[in-house]
């Protein structure tokens, strides 16, 4: 089946760099809190359990609801539905600008972080269906990787950009900027002539499939990042545990023989798309690296959240620059190769943080490098792996099967930094469990931050971990070429 649109329409820069400021809204902008959040929560007055919460809660509603809109898109219209997510773009970043301190001020909070959460949902794969629909062969790959420069450079800014912003301007002022910057991508998307696919006949909203899988994400997102404040063998962190089971069980025999079902499992028959969203997941798991890392210096090294902000300058640079290297290496070797190295280099990076056991000075100089290499790990690897799955997609389900790709995306940086913020809080409370890492390194330095700088180590471990299935998976899944890409 084929994409129909009312006019004959090539993809303009006009309407590129408006999706991509709706991107930016979302990596940029919104994942400052990965840099920031110890400064809102005194600002606010929350607990530091309930901010991890409102850090890793916008990457969860974006990833529960990215399929379903991606699907939305596909049946009543891509461009509306990416303007349906600067509106919930606009009012999020609103609420999150205007939240009081105190419990009001954490709801308003919460809830501006959830409407951020669902403006990735309805941007992210409309707006990619939209590449594969208006943009073809090398014009698609530059649209891809500029798209992707939205995505993994405005994560690669977010740290250096919200600290900059917080220390000079107050941390409100990210979210008013944000609120601007969606008006302005919403006037350059507006006039865009509609796409959408071929309509089906009995298409129903999958109510069942989106409440069961919903129930079971938002379960499982409360025990990772409560489960240690709770007690992780108490009868709460257990119930919770045993609802994620119960209702993913349930999820996955609702959604199979499925016609109208959300999540298309059909579509995992193809082992290169498989591939690339099962690697995209976990190396987005890896976004845990940087609020364990940042989290670290600012605790640990007595550093503010610019100065931290400064040491990812390296990260932003890299993959900015860099992003464009990954889609030649994707011309002459394919997906498979530059998907593997750059995860590899990843794993290099996270190596390098490893190391809290040094000075920190000796650490501040291993972080620069390590942020870089995590930058160009980032770059090989995203634009190859993103043409992968478009390029696997039907013309018919381009907006579902986008959306289950960034689906991936957002609900592995969620559950990564929700697993990697837990495992740090836990250990940095009471590193009693881990301390006879002191016998195998040797910590130079204070002594007083031991228990900060063992939680890092244990939880940039399950990072590194995340980086190993990762390669793992795309050994597996996806196909070696012999020749390259043709164009």
């Amino acid at each position: 089946m084929s994409t129909h649109t009312s006019t004959p329409y090539q993809g303009s820069d006009r309407l590129l760099f408006g999706i991509i400021m709706g991107v930016l809204a979302f990596w940029l902008f919104a994942q400052t809190t990965l840099n920031i959040s110890p400064i809102m929560a005194k600002d606010l007055g929350i607990q530091p359990t309930v901010m991890n919460i409102a850090v890793s809660i916008t990457a969860l509603f974006s990833g529960i609801f990215i399929v379903v809109m991606g699907g939305l898109a596909d049946r009543y219209g891509r461009v509306r539905v990416v303007q349906w997510g600067f509106i919930f773009s606009i009012a999020g970043s609103l609420l999150v600008a205007v939240a009081p301190s105190g419990p009001t001020g954490a709801a308003l909070l919460m809830l501006g972080r959830i409407c951020q959460g669902l403006s990735g949902a309805f941007i992210m794969p409309a707006s990619l269906a939209l590449v594969k629909a208006y943009w073809d062969g090398a014009g698609r790959q530059r649209a891809v990787s500029l798209w992707s420069m939205g995505s993994w450079g405005g994560s690669g800014f977010a740290a250096l950009f919200g600290g900059l912003m917080a220390q000079n301007l107050g941390w409100r002022s990210i979210f008013w900027a944000a609120a601007v910057l969606s008006l302005i991508g919403m006037l350059m998307v507006r006039g865009t002539p509609e796409s959408r696919a071929q309509a089906k006949d009995g298409f129903k909203l999958d109510l069942r499939g989106i409440v069961t899988f919903m129930i079971a994400m938002v379960a499982l997102q409360v025990f990772a990042t409560q489960g240690g404040k709770f007690g992780w063998g108490s009868a709460t962190s257990l119930a919770l545990l045993a609802v994620a089971i119960v209702f993913g069980f349930v999820f996955i025999r609702v959604e199979s023989n499925n016609a109208n079902a959300f999540v298309n499992f059909g579509l995992f028959r193809n082992m290169t798309y498989t591939g690339a969203t099962i690697s995209n997941f976990l190396l987005n798991g890896v976004a845990g690296m940087l609020i364990v890392s940042m989290t670290l210096l600012q605790l640990g090294g007595n550093m503010d959240a610019q100065q931290t902000g400064l040491l990812t300058l390296g990260y932003a640079i890299v993959i900015v620059t860099f992003i464009r290297v990954g889609e030649k290496l994707l011309q002459r070797f394919g997906p498979r190769k530059p998907m593997i190295w750059g995860t590899l280099v990843v794993g290099v990076a996270i190596l390098l943080l490893m190391a809290t056991h040094v000075m920190l000075d000796t650490y501040k100089l291993l972080a620069i490098v390590s942020y870089a290499l995590f930058g160009l790990g980032l770059a090989f690897y995203a634009t190859p792996s993103t043409d992968a799955a478009l390029s696997n997609l039907p013309a018919d389900q381009a907006g579902a099967g986008a959306g289950i790709y960034k689906m991936a995306s957002s609900l592995g940086a969620s559950f990564g930094v929700a697993i990697s913020a837990a495992v740090f809080t836990s250990l940095s409370g009471d590193n009693s469990a881990v301390s006879w890492i002191e016998g195998v390194i040797s910590y130079v330095g204070r002594q007083d931050n031991l228990a900060v700088r063992e939680a890092g180590f244990f939880a940039l471990a399950v990072n590194l971990l995340m980086v190993i299935a990762a390669i793992l998976s795309i050994v597996i899944t996806v196909p070696k070429q012999s020749h390259a890409k043709k164009m």
